[in-house]
């Protein structure tokens, strides 16, 4: 899982994987937080942008490092409001 996790916060690029889209359901699995305010995060550039599956479509979903990585920002602003 570790292995995994860093993976997934190495850019596509560098790895050499096409990147992971995820939907709503493990978006909000992952982060613990309901879909309303996963939308209302994302519209007030606190959390990542949905990309739209289809064009014309309503389909979205959510590059899986892009949601790693604000979960890791997450407790990294924990732990450094902890340490004042």
């Amino acid at each position: 899982m570790h292995k995994l996790k860093n993976e997934l916060k190495q850019p596509a690029k560098e790895t050499n994987r096409t990147p992971k889209l995820i939907r709503i359901k493990s978006v909000i699995e992952l982060t613990g937080i309901s879909k309303s305010y996963v939308y209302d995060l994302s519209t007030r550039n606190l959390f990542p942008k949905s990309i739209q599956l289809v064009p014309g479509g309503t389909s979205v979903a959510w590059v899986a490092s892009e949601v790693e990585d604000w979960i890791e920002d997450r407790i990294t602003q924990r732990d450094l409001e902890a340490a004042q």
